[in-house]
Order: structure tokens, then C-alpha cells, then sequence
């Protein structure tokens, strides 16, 4: 089947936006064949092919999130850790209503965070889920395969999970209790075989993923689990240095620095990403970047829980491997990645000028407005995260490249007056409507609608569920 985007204001590739890779495409069509973009230009439409009017409209990748928790979308805005920084609101809130997720509810949230990712322009998720536990009576990572195949997208399984707890999880439900290694080995072997798709444009990966390295396993445990994943030919990913928690952690129980401790037990590498990265000092940068570990950038929950902002500038100065994730909608009420976009651009920029002195305190610069652009930002939240999942057939605007591409419509009037259309989706926030989105060449959204969603069935659905839970929970 052939498709003409046809007429684009203006396109994004996802380019790093060096003379070899630019970050924009004069267009102003595309043409999909099948599951691939096949050409970019001015092309003439044939006879038979479907035509997608892209008049007034900005094309972006579709977006790659590379870190999320879908279970918790279910539990936005929870009152008990709605003003608490990460330690005391993973008690509060993931961990207090973590025993209510059953099969349905389980399955009501994975949907819902999928579909609010697909209304932002996202097909491709890669979720951290880490709801697993001894005599669990679901397979929650079927369910998410299910629902993503359902709704068309590409899914990567960040499979979490932990073989120890801290003291603030041991009083709680059987729900926390942790696996056995051997049980948590077994299962990463039946799901790489059960879903592992090497290619590079896969639809369906698997990751090796212990919810956080520095506190869910062993040392000895990560050395086999990272053995057991570069066996397996899969990825690795973790939570880490998301506040000076773990900093104080790590220097208490292992004398060194977080960083420097993962690539002691081979946890660093050009297969490896981590989510968050905000307390780093330089030599862990160094170290990040000389060995290829990627980062999952989380801006908003970071701001949500007063972890801070990470450098995220200094870090792609360096080489390290930038990618955006959402992290979960517990400390994240907007779980979809223009809001997280527009966070990231902003957020670099803020981190920067805070850093301005007075010239008479000995200052050399106002503000921090160089700190990140908006092509730079397409790149990360593209290219960057289909690169640290190992998709390098994703991503992109280009030829031969998967065809996952979102069609903007900037009819709202957050984005009359733009003298740059291009931009709009990122700095101007909000939520653009989709004339169309494409996965592997699969229209799975036209004219800013899902077929088969409900969303006003789905909204009744939730707030029935949240009832319930805080009922069970008290």
C-alpha cells in the first residue's frame, strides 16, 4: 500500500542537525511504502496511493519514550505523595497501592497510558514495569505486549523486578515481596523467547531492566544478570542517581561513586541506558560518555519530586547518549511526551541560567538560552531514544526508515502567530492534534482519533477503578 503525506509545512527528520544529519527535510511530501518511507520531495502522487493532506501541518518522527511505568496510570495526583520528594513518595504512593493492581486494573492503566502516548505522536514504548512478585496470578507482561500489538505500536519490555527490598517495602503486602534470582532469570529467558525480535526496526524487544540496580539486587547479581542479558543478545536498563539518596548510598555501602560502581559489576556499556542521571559529578559524565551509557532524560517527574534537573547539556556535550522518557504517571500527572518534551527544552535553559552570575561577582554570561534548541530536543525524544534501544532503523524522516511518523495540525491558537511552524509541538506545549499518525506504516490515528477507543468509556473506567482503590487502601 502506498501513502502521500502530501504539502507539509514544515518537517523534522530527528537529525542530530550536523550538515550529514539534518534536523529538517524541504519536503514538502513523503511517501510510505508499506511499512517504510520510500521517498522525501516534491513528489507527484500516483494513481492509486491514499493521500494524506498535510496543508498547514508540521511532521515529526513519531516519538520514541524510553522509560515509563504504565501502571501508574491509575494514580495520578494521589493526595499522600502529592508534595513528597522520591524516598517518601514511593511509600506513599507506587507501594501503597501497588497490591490493588489486579489482572483488569492492570490492563486498564497499561491502556490508558498507551493511548495518551499515541495522542501525543508516540508508537514507540518502552515501559520499566516492574509489577512481578512470587505466586503473582497475571502475566503482566503479556498484558502489555497484548495492548500494544492491540493499538498498533512498537513495545520494548523493560522487565523490572528486584531479588531484595529497602526497610520502607518490607511491612507491605505479599504484592512487594521479592523474587529469587533464579525465578527472575527464568522468566527473562521465557520472555526472550517468547518476544525478542533482534531486527532493527522490531516491533516487540525485551530488556533486562532490575527496577534499581543499587538497591534491588546484589553486586554479585548484577554481574550475572548483565551476563545473562549480552547472552541473550538483549539491552540493559535501571533507575539511577535520581537524588543524592543514591549518591549516599553508594558511597556508604560501596565507597565509590554510583556510575563508577555499575561499571565495576559491568554495568556500563553502549547497551546500557539508565533513567533520570540527575546528581552526576564530572568523572561520572566522563565515564558515561567514554563507555556509550545512554540516559532516559525524565524532566517532569524530576521537577514533580524536586530530584532537580539534570545535566542533560553536559552530557550530550560530552557524548554521552541522550534519550526522553515520561516516567510514571504517579509522579507525572501529563505522561505523554509533548508535555515532556516542552519540559526538556525549558528545563536545560533554566538549568543553565541559574548557573549566571552577576559580572561583578565575576559573571560572564546572562542566561542559559543556548543551553538547548528545539531541533536538538526532536533529536533526543527521535533518533536518540531509538539508539539507545538499538532500533537504528527508527526514529527518523528519512529513506528506508520505518515509517512512524506524526502529522500535526496547529490549529489551536497557542500556535497562531508562529513564524516558524516547525517548532510548534515542542515550544509552544499543549497537545497539537494529529491529522495522522503512523506506525510501521500503519495509520493508527486519522483526523485526532483512535479506532476502537472510547475515551469517555475509558475515563468512566478509571474513575471507577480509582474509587475502588482508595476504598481498598483507606
Amino acid at each position: 500500500m502506498s501513502i502521500l503525506i502530501r504539502n507539509a509545512a514544515a518537517i523534522m527528520t530527528g537529525g542530530a542537525g550536523s550538515p550529514d544529519d539534518p534536523s529538517r527535510a524541504a519536503g514538502p511530501d513523503i511517501r510510505i511504502e508499506g511499512e517504510t518511507i520510500q521517498a522525501i520531495g516534491a513528489l507527484v502522487p500516483h494513481a492509486s496511493e491514499t493521500v494524506i493532506d498535510a496543508t498547514d501541518c508540521v511532521v515529526y518522527p513519531a516519538w520514541v519514550n524510553t522509560h515509563h511505568h504504565l501502571f501508574q496510570s491509575l494514580l495520578k495526583g494521589d493526595t499522600a505523595g502529592l508534595n513528597a520528594s522520591l524516598t517518601p513518595w514511593l511509600a506513599a504512593t507506587p507501594y501503597r497501592f501497588r497490591a490493588s493492581f489486579d489482572e483488569k486494573r492492570f490492563r486498564l492503566a497499561a491502556r490508558i497510558g498507551m493511548i495518551e502516548l499515541m495522542r501525543s505522536g508516540c508508537t514507540t514504548v518502552a515501559d520499566h514495569n516492574y509489577v512481578y512478585y512470587p505466586g503473582m496470578p497475571f502475566d503482566s507482561s503479556a498484558i502489555l505486549f497484548d495492548e500494544a500489538e492491540k493499538l498498533g505500536l512498537r513495545f520494548v519490555l523493560l522487565r523490572g523486578g528486584a531479588t531484595k527490598t529497602r526497610q520502607l517495602e518490607a511491612e507491605l503486602p505479599s504484592a512487594l515481596r521479592p523474587e529469587s534470582i533464579d525465578s527472575y532469570i527464568a522468566d527473562i529467558e521465557r520472555l526472550a523467547a517468547t518476544y525478542h525480535d533482534a531486527s532493527p526496526r522490531a516491533m516487540r524487544r525485551v530488556v533486562m531492566a532490575p527496577t534499581t540496580v543499587l538497591y534491588s539486587i546484589s553486586p554479585a547479581e548484577m554481574r550475572q544478570t548483565a551476563a545473562v542479558a549480552r547472552r541473550l543478545g538483549l539491552r540493559l536498563h535501571s533507575h539511577l542517581s535520581e537524588t543524592v539518596s543514591y549518591q549516599d548510598s553508594a558511597h556508604a555501602m560501596h565507597a565509590c561513586s554510583p556510575v563508577a560502581f555499575c561499571g565495576e559489576h559491568d554495568w556500563l556499556g553502549s547497551d546500557v541506558w539508565y533513567a533520570h542521571l540527575v546528581k552526576l559529578d564530572a568523572d561520572e559524565i566522563a565515564m558515561l560518555a567514554q563507555t556509550r551509557t545512554g540516559v532516559a532524560h525524565c524532566p517532569q517527574s524530576n521537577g514533580r519530586l524536586g530530584s532537580g534537573i539534570a545535566p542533560i547539556r553536559e552530557m550530550a556535550d560530552a557524548g554521552v547518549p541522550v534519550s526522553i522518557g515520561v516516567d510514571g504517571a504517579a509522579s507525572n500527572e501529563a505522561a505523554d511526551m509533548i508535555s515532556e518534551v516542552h519540559m526538556a527544552w525549558l528545563a536545560q535553559r533554566a538549568r543553565r541560567g541559574m548557573a549566571a552570575q552577576a559580572v561583578y561577582r565575576g559573571g560572564s554570561f546572562e542566561g542559559g538560552a543556548d543551553a538547548a534548541t528545539v531541533d536538538e530536543v526532536v533529536h533526543w525524544g527521535t533518533a536518540g531514544g531509538a539508539n539507545v534501544l538499538g532500533l537504528p532503523e527508527v526514529g527518523r524522516i528519512a529513506v528506508g526508515f520505518s515509517a512512524d511518523v506524526a502529522v500535526y495540525r496547529l490549529d489551536d491558537p497557542r500556535y497562531f502567530g508562529l513564524h516558524d511552524p516547525a517548532i510548534g509541538p515542542v515550544a509552544s506545549g499543549g497537545r497539537p492534534s494529529l491529522a495522522a499518525l503512523f506506525s510501521a506504516g500503519k495509520q493508527v490515528v486519522s483526523d485526532d482519533v483512535i479506532e476502537g477507543v472510547d475515551l469517555q468509556e475509558l475515563r468512566r473506567e478509571s474513575m471507577s477503578a480509582v474509587k475502588a482503590m482508595l476504598a481498598e487502601v483507606g
